[in-house]
């Protein structure tokens, strides 16, 4: 049969067989009508992959989701990969996380090689369980003795393995580290009638002389260098113009410190405004005058260099030097000395109808002190401890020497004839 094309010049002879497609019309009406169409070369790919592997069909949205149709298998027994129904590879939502951590742990190495001696030190305090560079052993428990009522049979026991107090740890392998603190440590006795002071006055009096060691002897403003004003107006104008007198020209012989402790802020800095203490008071009768208070303790006092080395200055004013009284930020992990102060008195308070005297004041009798570990030739006013120097030396003026003392020992009193703050060597500080 003949297909008849558009280049035919003539019309076919009549004594052919029809043309089926003479009347054909080759319009959109007749391409909707096809029976048989042909497929697409996806169609039919797609086709022949999943004679062997259909698809999954889709879930409705109300159902849960179901796994992949298909899953590649990899050699030698690695992890499968999940394939999405066309045959591809998800795509990976996972966030790319090991680049940055990598980054982070290069600058830490970076970091801890150019501090290898701290990071050492910062482990030793923190998980080593020893003592680095800078390591201070950690604080123990201790229990807080209570204020002496009598006095005691013997010195404070030693520790076996004496640690070296820094400014984080002050008080450790020291006997003064369970002692009461501060002005709690002050306990005056039961008040009673003595004499021509009934039980009230009695107590009152005893808070003034409480008051008096703590304004002279605990306040941190004196401590770093202030006057005590607040100390010398607890006094009778006698008593207080000796007292000032001290203060203003000191001497071996009138030397303040065995009535206020007071420490020069370019030599030394207290590393702490606690002071640990131990003592006792009692009173007793004065016959007719009144009545006199005995008191008994010892300060021990926490301190750390000041900016500048301890020199011999006879004769100097200590009140025309004095500082800021604020606590220096302190390294808590330098070094530190402690200075152990004993001071004994008698403090009356006299009948005011028979004496010239201010109700309530103190009237200084007698007063005794010792200075451990404190320099030799220091008589300018001012409490000036011995820090030793790295090659172990104790500084200027002459050494200590003679039998060890133990500052600690409170079972004796202290000597009257003392004749100034002495220069013995001490067992422990």
């Amino acid at each position: 049969m003949r297909v008849p094309i558009t280049e035919d010049p003539e019309p076919r002879p009549s004594g052919e067989e029809p043309d089926p497609f003479e009347n054909l019309v080759l319009d959109e009406e007749f391409v909707k009508g096809a029976t048989v169409k042909e497929q697409s070369g996806r169609t039919r790919m797609l086709t022949a992959r999943w004679k062997k592997n259909p698809p999954e069909p889709v879930p409705h949205r109300d159902q849960q989701p179901r796994p992949t149709a298909e899953i590649g298998r990899r050699r030698f027994g690695r992890k499968a990969v999940r394939l999405d129904p066309w045959g591809n590879k998800p795509r990976s939502r996972k966030v790319n996380w090991q680049g940055p951590v990598f980054v982070v742990l290069a600058v830490a190495v970076v970091l801890a090689g150019l501090n290898v001696n701290g990071l050492h030190d910062w482990y030793t305090r923190n998980f080593g369980g020893g003592q680095g560079a800078d390591a201070v052993a950690p604080a123990k428990p201790v229990v807080t003795q209570a204020p002496e009522t009598a006095q005691p049979t013997a010195a404070p026991p030693s520790q076996d393995i004496p640690e070296t107090p820094t400014v984080a740890h002050p008080w450790i392998g020291s006997p003064a580290e369970s002692w009461p603190v501060g002005a709690d440590a002050i306990q005056p006795p039961p008040a009673q009638a003595v004499g021509v002071f009934s039980a009230d006055q009695v107590a009152a009096q005893l808070q003034v002389v409480k008051q008096f060691l703590v304004e002279s002897s605990i306040d941190p403003a004196v401590l770093a260098g202030g006057r005590p004003d607040a100390a010398l107006a607890l006094l009778n104008p006698s008593s207080r113009k000796v007292a000032e007198q001290e203060l203003d020209s000191p001497s071996t012989e009138h030397n303040p410190t065995n009535l206020f402790s007071r420490f020069n802020p370019r030599t030394a800095v207290p590393a702490t405004n606690d002071v640990h203490l131990q003592g006792r008071m009692t009173f007793e009768s004065d016959g007719e005058k009144g009545m006199v208070v005995h008191v008994d303790y010892t300060f021990v006092y926490a301190l750390a260099p000041g900016p500048d080395k301890f020199k011999p200055l006879h004769g100097a004013s200590p009140s025309s030097n004095s500082q800021s009284v604020a606590l220096a930020q302190l390294d808590p992990f330098a070094l530190i000395t402690r200075e152990i102060v004993r001071r004994e008195a008698d403090y009356e308070f006299r009948d005011p109808d028979k004496y010239v005297v201010e109700d309530g004041k103190i009237s200084l009798s007698k007063w005794l002190g010792t200075r451990d570990n404190n320099y030799c030739d220091s008589d300018d006013g001012w409490l000036e401890p011995e820090f030793p120097d790295a090659s172990g030396e104790s500084g200027p003026g002459p050494s200590a020497s003679g039998s060890p003392v133990d500052p600690y020992d409170r079972s004796k009193p202290i000597p009257e004839d003392t004749g100034g703050p002495g220069c013995g060597t001490i067992s422990r500080s």
